[in-house]
């Protein structure tokens, strides 16, 4: 089910290129103290933008992904998500190493050396052959880490699900991710379409979960994403909400 949850966030975030300057003062606007996943002060706008993005995503994306899916080959399709994935590798090795996770940075290392030679600069997981697992790692996860909390739950235009503390994570992923360093604009924006494109054609089929459910599916992704952000900054042990809560607390006295 995690999976499941983790494949719609995904769907969601999937729906157009970051706009970093945006994302910084949309957050900076959503000010009420706390932790997220306590409520949803937001929901008016949130619910707002949440169809907003929905609407782009049927009339827009949705049409382009299922129309370069059928166009592409399987293979051709998986070398480009694997070349997205090796780049994100370089993200996630930054947060490991800025969370202190010796281990888990030498493990992402390993992965990109061998991806980049053996690999053909990543358009074949060959890593994953030798146990060298993809972690994810991100900004939002390592301001998490060191307690700050989360903030209300704000979704972003074109982005989709967030927190206020993601949403400023995401200044510090665009900048880690490689290929936002190349100098020539048509290459910069094609690379971005196309990691857009890619990664909603390989979730058209995770569409079917929202659209054959009758239950509130703004809602569903809320807690879905809440769920899914929680135990990756807890790798996968978060503690009872109760104390959680405690804990953020008193490091805010």
């Amino acid at each position: 089910m995690l999976q499941k949850n983790h494949d719609i966030v995904i769907l969601n975030r999937a729906t157009a290129l970051a706009a970093s300057m945006v994302l910084l003062l949309l957050a900076g606007c959503a000010s009420t103290p706390g932790n997220g996943e306590t409520g949803d002060p937001l929901e008016r706008y949130n619910r707002a933008m949440y169809a907003f993005n929905e609407k782009l995503d049927t009339y827009a994306l949705k049409p382009v992904a299922k129309g370069y899916q059928a166009v592409t080959p399987a293979f051709v399709d998986k070398g480009v998500t694997n070349f997205f994935n090796h780049l994100d590798d370089v993200t996630t090795l930054i947060n490991n190493l800025l969370q202190l996770k010796p281990a888990a940075a030498m493990s992402d290392l390993g992965r990109i050396t061998i991806n980049s030679s053996l690999g053909l600069f990543g358009l074949v997981d060959v890593a994953t052959a030798f146990n060298l697992y993809r972690n994810e790692e991100d900004f939002g996860q390592t301001l998490g880490y060191w307690g700050l909390g989360s903030g209300p739950y704000i979704v972003l235009p074109f982005w989709g699900p967030s927190t206020v503390r993601d949403s400023f994570g995401l200044a510090g992923d665009y900048f880690t991710e490689p290929y936002t360093h190349v100098e020539d604009r048509a290459t910069l924006y094609g690379l971005g379409a196309l990691e857009i494109v890619d990664t909603r054609a390989d979730l058209l089929s995770a569409t079917r979960i929202l659209e054959q459910s009758s239950f509130d599916p703004y809602a569903f992704v809320r807690g879905a994403y809440l769920q899914q952000r929680r135990n990756l900054i807890f790798d996968g042990n978060p503690p009872l909400e109760q104390e959680e809560d405690f804990l953020f607390d008193e490091e805010n006295e």
